[in-house]
C-alpha cells in the first residue's frame, strides 16, 4: 500500500497529462486569448490616451506661445494707441493755443480799432467844437474891432476852451 501510494502508474499519469492539456487548450482558447486580447486594447488605449496627453501638451504649449506673442502685440499696440493719443492731444494744444492767440489778437485789434473809431470820433467832437467857437470867434470879430490884445486873450480862451472839451 506504501508502494502504491509512493509508485506511479503510468495509466494514471496518461490520464494525469491528457486532462493538463486538455485544460491548457481550453483555458488557452476560453481565457488566455480574450485575456490577451483585453490586454493588448487596454494598452491600446493607454496608448491612445499618451499620444492625446502628448498632442494636448503640444496644443497647450502652442496656445501658450500664441497667447504670450498676442500679448507682447497687445503691448505693443497699447504702447502705440498711447504715443498716437499723445500725439493727438499735443496737436489739439498747439491748435487751441494758435485758436486761443488768434481771438486774443482778434480782441486786441478790436480793441484798437475801436479806440482809433473813439479817437476819430473825439476828434470829429473836437473838430465841430472848435468850428463852433471858431464861428463864434468869428461873429465877435465881425461885432467889433480887436486889438492885438484881445486876440490873444480870444485865442488863450479858445485853448482853454478847447482843452476843456478834449
Amino acid at each position: 500500500m506504501f508502494e502504491s501510494f509512493l509508485g506511479v502508474n503510468p495509466w494514471t499519469a496518461l490520464f494525469v497529462l491528457l486532462n493538463t492539456l486538455t485544460i491548457f487548450f481550453v483555458a488557452k482558447k476560453f481565457l488566455f486569448v480574450p485575456v490577451m486580447n483585453i490586454i493588448a486594447e487596454r494598452q491600446k488605449e493607454i496608448d491612445d490616451l499618451y499620444s492625446d496627453a502628448g498632442a494636448a501638451r503640444d496644443k497647450a504649449q502652442a496656445l501658450q506661445a500664441e497667447y504670450t506673442a498676442k500679448l507682447s502685440n497687445a503691448q505693443s499696440e497699447s504702447d502705440r494707441i498711447i504715443k498716437d493719443a499723445v500725439v493727438r492731444a499735443q496737436r489739439r494744444e498747439e491748435d487751441i493755443l494758435r485758436q486761443a492767440s488768434a481771438e486774443a489778437q482778434a480782441i486786441v485789434d478790436k480793441a484798437v480799432a475801436d479806440a482809433a473809431l473813439e479817437k476819430k470820433k473825439a476828434i470829429n467832437d473836437a473838430k465841430d467844437e472848435i468850428s463852433g467857437i471858431s464861428m463864434a470867434i468869428a461873429e465877435k470879430v465881425v461885432e467889433r474891432q480887436l486889438t492885438a490884445a484881445d486876440q490873444h486873450k480870444l485865442i488863450d480862451q479858445f485853448i482853454n476852451d478847447l482843452g476843456d472839451a478834449l
